[in-house]
């Protein structure tokens, strides 16, 4: 049973999918291109899935692009957080919610 019970938590892991995966490394690879970014991570837990992007790898992150399913139909799935934890965009489309960051980036081209 205890097998049973340990297989079933690992099941309940939230995950990107390969769109939405598709999406932020995709901005990654620009952002990398850029001189901006240089890291990244990814958790897969519980209850959310966390990409983390690092300016270098022994920082904390500048930026947390989030997916927590259980907010679908609420203020919307997807959040991206600053590096002090500050909720920058919210919202139900993984998109609509990215270009918060393709805006700065594209302020630092200018």
């Amino acid at each position: 049973m205890n097998m049973q019970t340990s297989f079933s938590s690992q099941a309940a892991q939230v995950s990107f999918d390969r769109r939405e995966l598709g999406m932020i490394l995709s901005l990654y690879g620009r952002m990398v291109a850029a001189g901006e970014w240089r890291d990244y991570g990814i958790s897969c837990l519980s209850q959310s899935a966390v990409f983390s992007v690092f300016r270098r790898t022994a920082e904390h992150p500048l930026y947390r692009i989030e997916k927590h399913p259980a907010l679908r139909n609420r203020q919307g799935m997807y959040v991206v957080l600053g590096m002090d934890g500050q909720i920058l965009k919210r919202g139900h489309e993984l998109p609509q919610v990215l270009k918060v960051i393709e805006r700065k980036y594209l302020r630092l081209v200018d």
